[in-house]
C-alpha cells in the first residue's frame, strides 16, 4: 500500500478496512468485528430439501466436489442408489474456510458430487435481458445451420479440450530451459465474416475438407 500524495509506503498497522457506503463515505470495520460475523465452523453438510434431478439450472453452478463415504460405506451407496431411483438431488448448506455455502448434491456415476452454487445476486435472469430483435433466418441459412448441426453431431470427450495457451507457454519455457531461442508465432485472429450465411458456408466447407482428409489417411 502506497500513500498517493507522498508516494511513501504505508505501514501495515496503519491500514484499515472499510466499506464505501456512498461516494466518499466509508464505514470502518476491524478484525474483531469481522470475526464475530463469521459463520461457525462445522464439518456437517445440512440437506434442506430434495428437488427433481436437473431442477437447478447449470447457470447457478460454480465448482464441483466429490463426496466420499466417511465411515459406513453401505449407507453411503444406499443413499446414492436412493437418489438415483427417485431421480432427485439435494439442496445443501455448509461452512468451509470461514464462508457459508449452498450447493446441489447430485449423483455422478456411483458417487455423490456436491456442486457449489452462486448466490441470487450473482446470476443474471433471462428476464433481465433485452428482448431479442434479430431478424429471422432465411430458408438457405436455416438449411445450412441444420446441416452443420448434423455434421458436428457426436459424443462429448473431455480429453479433446485442452488449455492450448498453457501448452504453448510450457513448450516455449522448456525450449528456453534447454538454451534454445524458440520462434514466437502470433496466434492468427479470425476476420469477421460479412454475414451468417458466409460463416455457415465456411464452417461446412472446413468440415468437409477435414472429413475427406481422414478418409484419405484411412485408405
Amino acid at each position: 500500500m502506497v500513500n498517493p500524495e507522498t508516494g511513501s509506503e504505508v505501514a501495515s498497522d496503519a491500514i484499515r478496512k472499510g466499506y464505501e457506503s456512498e461516494p466518499g463515505v466509508f464505514v470502518m470495520v476491524n478484525e474483531k468485528e469481522l470475526e464475530s460475523l463469521e459463520p461457525k465452523a462445522s464439518r456437517d453438510i445440512e440437506i434442506t430439501r430434495f428437488v427433481p434431478a436437473g431442477h437447478v439450472s447449470h447457470l447457478w453452478y460454480e465448482r464441483p466436489y466429490y463426496l466420499g463415504p466417511d465411515g459406513n460405506q453401505k449407507e453411503y451407496f444406499e443413499f446414492v442408489e436412493a437418489l438415483r431411483k427417485e431421480n432427485r438431488e439435494g439442496i445443501a448448506r455448509w461452512v468451509m474456510r470461514k464462508k457459508a455455502y449452498v450447493g446441489a448434491l447430485r449423483v455422478n456415476g456411483d458417487y455423490l458430487v456436491l456442486i457449489t452454487l452462486k448466490h441470487a445476486d450473482e446470476v443474471l435472469s433471462e428476464r433481465e435481458l433485452p428482448t431479442p430483435r434479430a431478424r429471422g433466418l432465411s430458408e438457405k441459412e436455416l438449411k445450412m445451420a441444420e446441416e452443420l448441426v448434423g455434421a458436428l453431431e457426436g459424443e462429448f470427450d473431455m480429453n479433446e479440450f485442452r488449455d492450448e495457451y498453457r501448452e504453448r507457454v510450457m513448450k516455449f519455457v522448456e525450449a528456453k530451459a534447454k538454451g534454445k531461442q524458440p520462434t514466437l508465432h502470433a496466434v492468427r485472429q479470425k476476420k469477421p465474416s460479412a454475414s451468417l450465411a458466409d460463416d455457415l458456408s465456411k464452417s461446412l466447407a472446413a468440415l468437409k475438407r477435414g472429413t475427406r482428409g481422414k478418409e484419405k489417411r484411412v485408405a
